[in-house]
């Protein structure tokens, strides 16, 4: 049963990466308008499956970031996607991977998420979308996000006012990888994960270094005797072994908050009950710096 505590919170991000000069203000407005149509979700009551799908698909929307719209290309010239989302009440997993076509591959993984199977890939994901009449983009779409895109998976946790937490991930892709190729964004344990009992986190940068290192599943089993900030940080510092960049995004059980990165920058939005101020930054020292 949810530990019901009447306080919500929504933790998003943008994207472990460096920042292009320039594209500062692009990446701050776009966390920005993300993180307020899912407060805005959970400060009406609403789920926190409801407001990480909402957050995520206005990220998708935004070709800033590498995911839904704005995609990059692999070696063949095509845009594959991959995204998740998982439902820490009941701990059901939707998943999608090198999905193409789609305009919002999270709103197929939560379409996904009452389903037997936890990941579909390639053809199956595609004909699961057509069987749900997923939303669908212009095959010319995407493939034009700059070059700090790389690793720009997006990413939101939430926790709503029932005590419900929920955790997803999206994202286009490496510019010029291999066909198939899925990274950590829809494997839970790697990527991303939630589950009432201890927290939600989600994270971005090197997949294959992330998938290695199973920094979602150290997250979680820290939180059994940390804090999420101690969590989050053990978590990171283990990509020291693996090498690579990047940035995760943590809520424990009561709402607290934590995040880190090993990237240049990392673009993370923080809304929750108590402070009402949402809150955009685009790497820790920033927050560092304001507290």
């Amino acid at each position: 049963m949810a530990d019901a505590t009447g306080r919500w919170a929504l933790v998003l991000h943008g994207g472990a990466k460096e920042i292009e000069p320039g594209k500062e203000e692009a990446n701050r407005q776009g966390c920005l308008a993300a993180l307020e149509a899912g407060a805005a979700i959970l400060r009406g009551g609403g789920t926190a499956l409801e407001a990480v799908e909402a957050a995520i698909r206005v990220m998708e929307d935004d070709p800033t970031f590498n995911a839904g719209l704005g995609s990059v290309r692999n070696a063949d010239g095509m845009v594959e996607m991959d995204a998740a989302i998982m439902d820490g009440a009941t701990l059901d997993i939707g998943g999608a991977a090198a999905i193409r076509d789609v305009r919002h591959p999270i709103s197929v993984a939560r379409a996904m998420l009452r389903e037997t199977p936890t990941l579909l890939v390639g053809e199956g994901a595609q004909r699961f979308a057509s069987a749900c009449n997923a939303e669908l983009r212009d095959p010319e779409e995407g493939g034009t996000a700059g070059a700090d895109a790389g690793h720009d998976t997006v990413g939101c946790i939430a926790l709503d006012r029932h005590g419900n937490l929920a955790a997803g991930t999206s994202t286009g892709g490496l510019e010029g990888c291999m066909a198939g190729r899925v990274g950590d964004s829809p494997l839970p344990g790697c990527g991303f994960y939630a589950d009432n009992l201890q927290g939600a986190v989600a994270f971005s940068g090197d997949g294959e270094s992330i998938s290695r290192s199973m920094l979602a599943a150290r997250v979680m089993q820290a939180m059994e005797f940390a804090p999420p900030q101690a969590a989050i940080e053990a978590a990171i510092a283990r990509m020291g072994r693996v090498g690579g960049d990047a940035g995760g995004i943590v809520l424990d059980r009561s709402g607290g908050v934590g995040w880190a990165h090993n990237s240049p920058h990392f673009a993370v939005g923080l809304a929750t009950e108590e402070d009402g101020v949402p809150r955009i930054y685009l790497r820790k020292a920033e927050e560092l710096a304001i507290d």
